[in-house]
């Protein structure tokens, strides 16, 4: 902190600041550089931005990705967003200070002013900022606050910019007297950079319809949260709820019901409502396994098709039924799938997710064109499959993602420039990094959302104990202290790297970063957000900023938690149904609630 000369009244109101507040800023994610003061400044009703572009007028050319999207836009667009952010949320923070006392400033004090906020972008943007590849945008920024109210922001890219000022307007809180705004820890002194360049959330829309609408409102909390990747699992084997025109039948038969699906339209909208704040959409349409619904359209392309009783003999959950493997038809289907569908995924993502996960073997045993279980018959055909769906994705434009289980238990040979999606455990990420591979890190054992609210599966009919307590199989509860405490970088660890593996001494740089998730057995718009927020909140930070100080400590729970239960305060300001962090008493008491040990 540091505490330049001002004038009497910010002397008081510091001194206020400093007996009462309990926090210094709740800014979530935590800015990888941060230093303030505990002055007054409030904001401006008229106030308004100035943004330029180094050497650029604002008129700036159209970007190649999208002809209706320039910097200028996109700026001007996030501009719009932070206004009405910090002049219509009404986020009083009495929680976090103790009880029966005045946090507040004072109402009829002398006020320092924010009039203007200063934008300036050094460079100009390239022409994969909408769309691009892990790291192949600069998202750093500084933003600045004087206790004269001068408000500076600078950024290399627009990207940049609006990660700025999402932080920006956490600064920021409502007086409950006169409902002015105000920020009480001028002068600031930020400059940020994401520690990840890949910082993702895995969103199941098929086990579970979700509007349009609705994914659009959960891209707007991986946006202020700072993730820069949506991941739609598309389709799975329980419904087909994306419209193809050129395969209608797909969804006619495939969704839940009319209505229940994604039009081309639709998806266009989604796509581009989280390019405009620079998450990026990737969509997954996932194979060989979880692919039964096609059953209802296209039998012949599918089988072990629902298999009861013994489902599990084939698939990971009902129904079972997966793409057979030595089927002219399923390559007809799939030119045809592929043809009408990347074409309009590539002007909005430089990925595209092809699955591969859970595939089962005995599933081909009933496959009438391979009539085998056994991997040395399978991995050939599943890697000309894999060969095939590839080609399709760098024709269109686009780098694939797969499942580990691509690599790691089929053993495929996949390009350089494939992505490897973990999710089993740490170990894999090791072993992705060990055969060179890039890689997104996710252990289901600390960021599966999903996890620990019991078994979607009913137990037989028949008495038995065999089930009960009737959990799920990746139980308990992934709780935020759990998901905060792990990392991508977890992999490397003398744990998770046997004596065999070795690893190049630049493997970091080959961890992209991760993805946490969500899987929809059990979640549907209306308990969505009290199961992801904020929960997911805490691995946005540990991707973001890391989830150790400068000095490679671990953080402290406690400042962390203070902190997440402040932005979960914000969260539900802003129309989000995330779950408390603490009870108030935790939070208004200068201790909190801290476990005896």
């Amino acid at each position: 902190m540091f505490f330049p000369a001002c004038i009497s009244s910010c002397i008081f109101h510091s001194l206020i600041f400093t007996s009462l507040a309990p926090l210094a800023s709740a800014l979530w994610p935590l800015p990888s550089s941060y230093e303030h003061g505990l002055n007054v400044v409030w904001l401006d009703r008229d106030l308004t931005f100035q943004y330029a572009i180094t050497n650029q007028s604002s008129s700036a050319s159209p970007l190649p990705s999208l002809n209706t999207a320039t910097s200028y836009a996109l700026v001007q667009a996030a501009i719009q967003r932070a206004q009405e952010r910090l002049l219509n949320d009404t986020f009083v923070p009495w929680k976090f200070h103790p009880r029966n006392v005045d946090f507040e400033p004072g109402s009829n004090a002398m006020r320092t002013l924010i009039k203007n906020v200063t934008i300036q972008q050094n460079e100009t943007d390239s022409s994969s900022v909408l769309k691009p590849l892990a790291g192949e945008v600069n998202e750093n920024y500084t933003l600045t606050i004087s206790t004269s109210g001068h408000v500076d922001i600078t950024a290399i890219s627009s990207i940049g910019i609006l990660r700025a000022l999402d932080t920006f307007t956490q600064l920021f809180y409502q007086h409950s007297i006169d409902s002015s705004v105000y920020c009480p820890y001028a002068p600031i002194s930020i400059a940020d950079a994401p520690k990840f360049a890949h910082r993702g959330l895995n969103m199941d829309v098929a086990r579970n319809y979700y509007p349009p609408s609705f994914i659009m409102h959960t891209i707007d909390v991986l946006a202020w949260n700072k993730f820069n990747r949506l991941h739609l699992h598309a389709t799975d084997a329980q419904s087909w709820p994306l419209d193809i025109p050129a395969l209608p039948e797909l969804s006619q038969k495939g969704a839940y019901r009319r209505g229940l699906s994604y039009s081309p339209k639709q998806l266009d909208e989604i796509q581009e409502y989280g390019m405009y704040r620079g998450v990026e959409v990737i969509i997954e349409i996932d194979m060989p396994g979880h692919t039964s619904v096609l059953a209802l359209a296209h039998p012949e392309l599918i089988t072990a098709y629902n298999v009861q009783p013994n489902w599990s003999t084939y698939a990971a959950e009902p129904p079972s039924g997966s793409l057979k493997l030595n089927s002219s038809a399923v390559y007809d289907f799939l030119h045809t799938l592929w043809e009408d569908l990347l074409p309009r995924v590539v002007p909005y993502s430089a990925y595209f997710h092809t699955g591969g996960d859970e595939v089962n073997a005995n599933a081909y045993s009933l496959d009438d064109t391979v009539r085998s279980n056994q991997s040395s018959v399978l991995k050939p055909l599943i890697q000309t499959l894999v060969d095939f769906n590839h080609d399709y994705v760098r024709a269109a434009g686009m780098t694939p993602i797969v499942w580990e289980e691509m690599l790691l238990d089929w053993n495929l040979t996949l390009g350089a420039d494939v992505v490897v999606q973990t999710w089993l455990s740490d170990k894999s990420v090791a072993r992705t990094l060990a055969k060179g591979h890039k890689v997104l890190a996710g252990n289901y054992q600390y960021w599966y959302l999903d996890c620990g609210y019991g078994s979607w599966v009913d137990p037989p009919p028949s008495p038995t104990n065999t089930y009960y307590p009737y959990a799920d199989y990746c139980t308990p509860l992934k709780n935020w202290h759990l998901i905060y405490t792990h990392s991508p970088f977890a992999s490397l660890s003398t744990t998770n790297v046997s004596s065999a593996t070795y690893i190049s001494p630049n493997a970091t740089s080959l961890i992209l970063g991760g993805e946490v998730h969500i899987w929809s057995e059990k979640t549907d718009p209306v308990n969505f957000d009290s199961v992801v927020w904020p929960r997911a909140a805490a691995a946005a930070e540990v991707l973001w900023s890391g989830n150790t100080d400068k000095q490679g400590r671990n953080r402290s729970l406690v400042e962390v938690g203070r902190r997440l239960g402040e932005w979960r305060e914000r969260l539900v300001q802003r129309g989000v149904g995330a779950g408390p962090v603490q009870m108030v008493w935790c939070t208004q008491d200068e201790r909190g609630c801290v476990a005896d040990g």
